[in-house]
């Protein structure tokens, strides 16, 4: 059993690998995954983010599943809907083969919000389970006292490129979607995420 959240992931998708190899037809998890308890970036709902190597120092995918989930079928089914991002790759989005190898891995509901239906539960949770027991983890309420930047008043959102200070504003609606990229091809953030306050 896994002491820390981080441990249980990486088991989790070391686990999850031979599951893929066999259900989906050729599909496989990278060997350059890392998973780790993170908040999404962005996307202010999401539970669960994949981000490409092309963003990673070490050219690694990176998974993250949010602090605010703590159920550990909930995180598996999560976990396993990054997984199938980082097989079929990130450009695909939950478009084809997205949706193919989502539904072979069991995962059910929306292509953008997947569930962990019966099948899941039965086929792939409960024998990951019984090898990984829970997620070692306590849920983070959202809010509250913290020392993160303060909420800020109006329904506009500041977007700024930390490189050169362009900024530009948008509303919380347009950020669940995409977060504005740098625009100045002479900026070294330009196309990279601009921050968001």
């Amino acid at each position: 059993m896994s002491n820390t959240r981080e441990e249980w992931l990486v088991k989790a998708t070391k686990l999850l690998r031979p599951v893929f190899d066999k259900r989906t037809d050729g599909w496989t998890v990278p060997d350059n995954v890392r998973t780790s308890c993170g908040f999404p970036r962005g996307a202010r709902k999401a539970i669960g983010q994949c981000w490409s190597s092309d963003n990673s120092a070490d050219d690694t995918l990176e998974v993250f599943i949010s602090p605010v989930v703590d159920d550990s079928i909930d995180v598996l089914q999560i976990l396993v809907h990054e997984l199938v991002h980082a097989a079929v790759g990130l450009k695909a989005g939950h478009r084809e083969p997205f949706g193919t190898v989502a539904r072979a891995m069991a995962l059910e509901g929306k292509l953008t919000a997947t569930v962990a239906g019966d099948t899941f539960k039965r086929e792939i949770a409960a024998p990951l389970l019984a090898k990984l027991g829970d997620y070692p983890h306590a849920a983070l309420t959202v809010g509250g006292i913290n020392t993160g930047p303060k909420k800020q008043g109006t329904r506009m959102l500041k977007a700024f490129c930390p490189k050169c200070d362009y900024t530009v504003r948008t509303t919380a609606k347009w950020l669940d979607i995409a977060t504005p990229t740098c625009p100045d091809e002479s900026c070294k953030g330009y196309g990279k995420d601009m921050k968001v306050e």
